[in-house]
């Protein structure tokens, strides 16, 4: 499968500190693998949308034929993912 992660979510994983970026990409690289991990949850009110978290990150992403797609990543502690995620989709 392929990735496309947006600016958005290219620019925050660059400004994590070394360990938490090295967690943070191999989780995204292994949905690549994984598309559907167990932990995976449906985002309800946005179809298609799943989450999975690592650590105190939450990757939001979508399966699109053999694209992952991830359009945000950011704190699991704030929903602002959920509103940057409602903007993109205007």
């Amino acid at each position: 499968m392929k990735l496309d992660l947006t600016k958005q979510a290219a620019s925050f994983l660059d400004g994590l500190p070394a360990k938490q970026y090295k967690q943070v990409a191999s989780r995204v690289h292994k949905l690549t693998r994984e598309p559907n991990p167990h932990d995976a949850e449906h985002i309800h009110g946005r179809p298609g949308y799943r989450r999975v978290d690592i650590g105190e990150y939450r990757i939001i992403y979508a399966v699109e034929g053999d694209t992952i797609k991830v359009p945000v990543i950011g704190k699991r502690n704030d929903d602002e993912v959920y509103r940057i995620l409602d903007r993109k989709r205007l």
